[in-house]
């Protein structure tokens, strides 16, 4: 019995396991912050450019079979919300913040293949991207 608890501790402590559930912890309250920007602040800026804010409603009928495309417009509106909220709040700050710090500690670190202009270490001696030999 000792033996499989631990192996259970093994696992848990392992360094992908904790890493894991710090992304699911840290992406729950990251998803919670999204769904209120886009609810308190995105969906109803939609209601001031279109004038309603809740497509629910919407619906068309064919031979009496009712369709009611306003939630899945609803829906779809969620979406694009969502991912825009991301890409502008989420993506674009941190490529920012990326770049400015890869700038910072690499500019003598790489260098252009001058075949296929990719970024290549400076002390490479041939392109892992095209193979051509690198002349120092």
């Amino acid at each position: 019995m000792s033996k499989i608890l631990k192996g259970f501790r093994d696992f848990i402590l392992r360094g992908n396991a904790v890493e894991l559930a710090v992304g699911v912890v840290i992406g729950a309250a990251f998803n919670t912050m999204i769904q209120a920007i886009v609810k308190d602040f995105l969906t109803p800026l939609i209601g001031v450019v279109v004038g309603v804010p809740d497509f629910s409603g919407l619906s068309f009928t064919i031979n009496t079979s009712k369709f009611m495309v306003g939630e899945l417009i609803n829906t779809m509106v969620s979406f694009l919300l969502v991912a825009a909220a991301i890409y502008f709040f989420v993506i674009i700050p941190m490529n920012h913040f990326m770049d400015k710090n890869r700038k910072r500690g690499e500019k003598s670190k790489i260098k252009k293949c001058p075949e296929c202009l990719s970024d290549i270490p400076s002390e490479a001696k041939r392109c892992a991207h095209c193979s051509q030999l690198i002349v120092r």
